[in-house]
């Protein structure tokens, strides 16, 4: 008798990748395998760590830590380009590190509030709230749960809509972003029928003072607000071997975005029946056919006596409440999925689809290798419908649960990748526009790291294309149909020196190309090194340069170079 362990295993995950496709594509989880986690006082040096990737084994150590700390920096930017300019500011900071690890509950959370104090005309004093966190818990071991993540975050915008994350100080074209979903999951059976069930709900806002222009001439791109997303799913199934050879699930979702901007807002439902055939106790074959029905809608600004759009005291298009909401994109009918689920052992699982959504032709999946306790490799492909709020919300889902957060050593910012003991995950192609219209996304997301001794290396990856839609006779006409494309990449290495002292040095890039006019082009690099040394076991001194550069068509290219001294105390 063929031995149904392994299909069963992958008839689940291949049900769960149908289900949640539509939605988000998911970074795939496994069971822990054994590292060696370095020690906390070897760690300790790296608090500050810059704009790198690191990952944490599953070593030993306290199951819940708690980093709470305070710091101060003296700062000095010299610009390069178009300047010549040496400006200075201080900081003080206060934040906290958490790491949860136990039986039912884990989760990362990094918050940290700082303040800007100017010293020079041309930098405004400010404040910045800034973190990334993700939690998970059991209610009922293996059956009930609840998840939870948020996100804050500053970004420098472009009159294109494209954003940067870790905007430089001297700029004040900057938004603030927050994002926060929680819900709940049930997984259970009821004989040899497995059911699974999840909601969640999600906000995100972005704090941006007005509508912003690409050039004189060029129509006004309409920033997002804020909007309110709610995702529900439902499978029933068996597995292959218990009543049939195949496994049959059966699965619906609903997707439902409401954009403040012109009350957009996005609506996804679907059904469908997937088959699981095993072909070995390793590879499965998967096939589904299901029903879709995908709307847009949005109502039009209100309108002078001209007949031109009104701005309101936001900045923002002021809704036209007297008119009913008319649909921009309405798609019903008929879908198919089929792929491959491989999974040769615990430390590496394959999934690849090809199918039909959306009235044309869909690709996603993901990619996990874990060959040791020092390495990992996450990719993820992906293809919804949704607004930026949405976007943001499924990128926080597919981090890991027991990442480390890493920072800019300039401005404390996140710097959108996170990788955890087995799999990693990157908010940056979410946040890489803060266009306020729908649109729809392919994009990929790839992580990997890997422990050199007892240093860190990591880099992540990304490429997004959207595609607006919007109604034609409506203000935001002029983006249906635009597509826009953005690509990034984020690399450091960290790692002691000594008993006493330890470095960072990272680098990054981003691209950003309009769709709209290649006036919104826009492409930023940058690198710094950190140096951090531990005067005490709670005192920790840090030096940091840094470079950075963006090249825009609109405006002259902004070179500038940074430099800071610090002190940071943890309790």
């Amino acid at each position: 008798m063929i031995r149904t362990r392994l299909p069963l295993r992958l008839a689940a995950l291949a049900g769960a990748m149908l289900l949640a496709a539509p939605l988000h594509a998911q970074s795939l989880d496994y069971e822990s395998v054994d590292g060696d986690a370095p020690s906390d006082k070897a760690d300790a040096p790296n608090k500050s760590k810059g704009r790198g990737l690191t990952s944490r084994g599953a070593g030993g150590g306290p199951r819940t830590t708690i980093r709470p700390y305070i710091e101060a920096t003296q700062n000095v930017l010299w610009e390069l380009s178009p300047g010549d300019e040496v400006l200075t500011y201080s900081t003080i900071a206060a934040g906290v590190d958490v790491n949860l690890d136990g039986r039912r509950t884990q989760g990362a959370v990094s918050v940290r509030y700082e303040r800007r104090i100017s010293q020079s005309d041309r930098l405004r004093d400010g404040d910045t709230l800034s973190g990334l966190a993700r939690v998970k818990h059991d209610l009922i071991p293996r059956t009930l749960s609840v998840e939870a993540g948020a996100l804050a975050a500053r970004t420098r915008v472009e009159g294109s809509g494209a954003s940067t994350l870790n905007p430089l100080a001297a700029n004040d074209a900057v938004s603030q972003v927050y994002s926060i979903y929680a819900g709940p999951a049930v997984s259970t059976h009821v004989g040899d029928v497995a059911l699974a069930g999840s909601y969640m709900l999600g906000y995100t806002k972005v704090q941006q003072k007005d509508a912003v222009q690409l050039a004189p001439g060029q129509p006004l791109t309409d920033i997002f607000d804020d909007s309110v997303s709610q995702s529900a799913q439902l499978s029933a199934g068996i597995a292959p071997g218990t009543v049939l050879p195949v496994g049959i699930t059966a699965s619906g979702s609903y997707y439902q975005e409401d954009v403040t901007n012109l009350d957009q807002r996005v609506r996804d439902m679907r059904a469908g029946v997937q088959v699981t055939y095993p072909v070995t106790m390793e590879l499965a074959l998967v096939g589904a056919v299901g029903y879709e029905n995908v709307e847009v809608s949005s109502r039009d600004a209100v309108r002078d006596a001209n007949g031109v759009p009104v701005l309101g005291s936001n900045g923002r298009y002021v809704t036209d409440k007297s008119r009913p909401r008319e649909l921009a994109y309405d798609t019903e009918g008929f879908t198919w999925d089929a792929g491959v689920m491989w999974r040769p052992s615990r430390r590496t699982a394959l999934s690849a689809f090809v199918g039909r959504r959306y009235d044309s032709t869909t690709y996603y999946g993901s990619f996990s290798y874990n060959p040791n306790a020092r390495s990992s490799l996450t990719v993820a492909v992906y293809d919804n419908v949704s607004g930026f709020g949405g976007q943001v919300n499924r990128a926080l889902r597919d981090l890991p649960t027991d990442f480390q957060v890493n920072r800019d050593p300039f401005n404390g910012q996140i710097s959108g990748c996170a990788i955890g003991s087995e799999s990693g995950g990157c908010v940056n192609n979410a946040l890489s526009s803060v266009a306020s219209s729908v649109f729809r996304a392919r994009g990929v997301n790839a992580t990997y790291a890997h422990r050199i001794g007892r240093m860190q290396a990591g880099i992540g990856a990304g490429y997004i294309r959207r595609k607006y839609i919007a109604r034609e006779d409506s203000v935001l006409g002029a983006a249906n149909g635009i597509v826009d494309e953005s690509f990034y990449v984020d690399a450091g290495l960290n790692g002691p020196i000594d008993r006493r002292s330890s470095f960072a040095v990272s680098a990054y890039a981003a691209w950003f190309q309009s769709g709209a006019s290649s006036l919104g082009d826009v492409t930023t690099v940058g690198a710094n090194a950190a140096y951090f040394r531990n005067l005490t076991d709670r005192l920790v001194a840090t030096a940091a340069v840094g470079l950075d550069s963006v090249n825009r068509k609109v405006i002259e290219d902004q070179v500038v170079a940074s430099g800071l001294v610090g002190l940071r105390y943890s309790f």
